[in-house]
């Protein structure tokens, strides 16, 4: 498609009916239309300076012109404020007269399909532009001086649920088994095989009052069917065997099935991290957080950073906390890991690393802790308590000095010996210290130090050991307690992009489309968060 010529400034008509209309009745229209006004006023015209970029993913001068994608962007930001289905997207554009006024459109400009809205998010997505509107609110946030470039910040991670229906292991083998015998078609009469197995797969399905033995009969059935079509497929055409059918059967049958002795397939007893659990959404992962009410999902994780407001609120104030970072990973993915992408993306965005960084105790560990001094700012969270020991004291009852290679007991006695380990795989580097029996079998702590059946107190510390310590001993201040209030807010936050808009639950499928979903959430909680500063400000 090529693009238009439109100019995108405000239709003189539908902004002199709006003033009409202030005018016979300036409360009712002024509050209903008021952030579509702003919207109109501040937002679209800053759309507007990234057309540029939009224009990359368009042809020049090849086919029926396109509709405007400014536009079109405009369109999606307000679906995500508002939260409506493209869909009811496209009737509001056609018919309210608030959104026109938004997007600078005339009385006589034609709505369009909401397919368009499909088409131009897939533009997006190949073009690298998912985060084409975030970037923009962001950028006049930090322009207007509403988020400094090195700033306070939070951060925590919230789930999202992929766009899918939970299957069992059965189904969802025998699911992929279908998909691939319909992208592959047996009625162009490619093989006897699998029209076979079209009967069995794709007109037929598994009656739920099979008992536990007649299931495992079929699951070993559909695992021998799988090789079979496994081994078929590898002896076709180049279609065939660089499908997205074949590449999906590979994958289900190594996470689900083994091969025994005799050559069978066995169902394995379980499935390793990241399996398919529904086909049509491969890369929806199964995890769980013991921190939520249902603690197992299956789809993606959302970092959510947004910066810190130092005072504290008057009743009635809105927040002047702004989101700064949208990271959307794998289900499976640690936060330690998601922290890190959070800082990268950041950098991205042209901010600089906060210089202050609010988070919990899974982004806490002696590396972060360690990367977070060298870089020259502070890393404030809970440190991971010392492994329990049972009655016995736990390590953090002892002064460690790993740079001196030594520690001093509860009983203020210094060890007499350490040595150094190091993991041949991984190279982690530890201490193990230890104190003379004798001391210890004459000490009056020896119960509440040495555990039943041994001689002498032995403990074993990290290389970064000193930090954690640190740390610990830190969280014990009331000073301490205090200055993690500052973390709680990301807690409502996170609320907010749920409950208004749809954090928790995917639109669409697959990583990429989740990531711009996010993208555009972050966006509008942007957007809504100006206006409603502003407003307040402003009286």
């Amino acid at each position: 498609m090529s693009l238009p010529v439109k100019d995108l400034e405000s239709d003189p008509v539908l902004i002199n009916f709006f003033e009409a209309q202030n005018k016979k009745a300036p409360v009712k229209v002024r509050r209903s239309a008021s952030f579509f006004t702003f919207f109109a006023e501040e937002i679209f015209p800053l759309l507007a300076t990234y057309r540029d970029k939009l224009v990359s993913i368009y042809c020049d001068e090849n086919g029926r012109p396109a509709v405007e994608p400014v536009l079109l962007l405009g369109v999606l930001v307000l679906q995500f404020v508002v939260r409506v289905s493209d869909g009811q997207a496209a009737e509001n554009v056609q018919y309210d007269l608030r959104w026109r006024l938004a997007l600078h459109m005339g009385l006589d400009d034609h709505s369009f399909d909401p397919s368009l809205l499909t088409k131009f998010r897939a533009r997006l997505l190949e073009g690298g532009l998912e985060r084409v509107a975030f970037e923009a609110i962001l950028a006049k946030l930090v322009a207007d001086g509403w988020v400094k470039k090195c700033s306070k910040q939070r951060l925590d991670s919230t789930h999202v649920c992929g766009l899918l229906s939970a299957m069992s292991r059965l189904e969802c083998v025998r699911e992929t088994i279908r998909l691939a015998l319909e992208d592959w078609d047996p009625q162009e009469g490619l093989s006897e095989l699998l029209d076979s197995m079209w009967n069995c797969y794709v007109e037929s399905k598994t009656d739920p009052r099979c008992g536990v033995e007649k299931l495992k009969a079929k699951m070993t059935q559909a695992g021998k069917d799988m090789f079979l079509l496994i081994a078929w497929a590898e002896t076709q055409s180049p279609e065939i065997m660089n499908s997205q059918g074949l590449l999906l059967l590979r994958r289900v049958f190594k996470e689900n099935f083994e091969e025994d002795k005799n050559g069978d397939c066995q169902q394995t007893r379980a499935q390793p991290t990241g399996s398919v659990h529904n086909p049509h959404e491969p890369e929806a992962q199964w995890s769980s957080k013991s921190t939520i009410k249902h603690k197992d999902w299956i789809g993606y994780k959302t970092q959510v950073a947004e910066t810190v407001q130092d005072k504290p609120r008057e009743k009635g104030e809105p927040t002047l906390s702004f989101i700064t970072s949208v990271v959307t990973q794998n289900a499976t993915e640690s936060d330690k890991a998601g922290m890190a992408e959070v800082l990268v993306e950041q950098a991205s965005l042209g901010l600089e690393k906060p210089s202050d960084l609010y988070v919990d105790g899974a982004y806490v560990c002696c590396e972060a802790l360690k990367v977070a001094e060298e870089q020259g700012r502070e890393l404030h969270g809970p440190a991971p308590a010392s492994p329990d020991r049972g009655k016995v004291f736990t390590v953090d009852a002892f002064d460690v000095k790993v740079e001196d290679r030594f520690a001093i007991c509860p009983a203020g006695h210094a060890s007499h010996n350490c040595s150094r380990l190091e993991e041949s795989k991984t190279g982690k580097i530890s201490y193990r210290i230890e104190w003379k029996q004798k001391l210890c079998q004459y000490c009056p702590l020896f119960g509440q130090c040495v555990s039943e059946g041994q001689s002498h107190r032995t403990i074993a510390v990290g290389e970064l050991h000193s930090l954690l310590q640190e740390r610990r001993r830190t969280m014990q201040t009331e000073e301490y307690k205090q200055d993690m209030k500052h973390r709680n807010g990301i807690e409502g936050t996170q609320s907010e992009l749920v409950r208004g808009y749809g954090l928790r639950h995917a639109r669409y499928r697959g990583k990429a489309r989740v990531r711009l979903q996010n993208y555009f959430i972050g966006a509008a909680c942007n957007i809504r968060r100006l206006f409603r500063r502003l407003a307040w400000e402003n009286g």
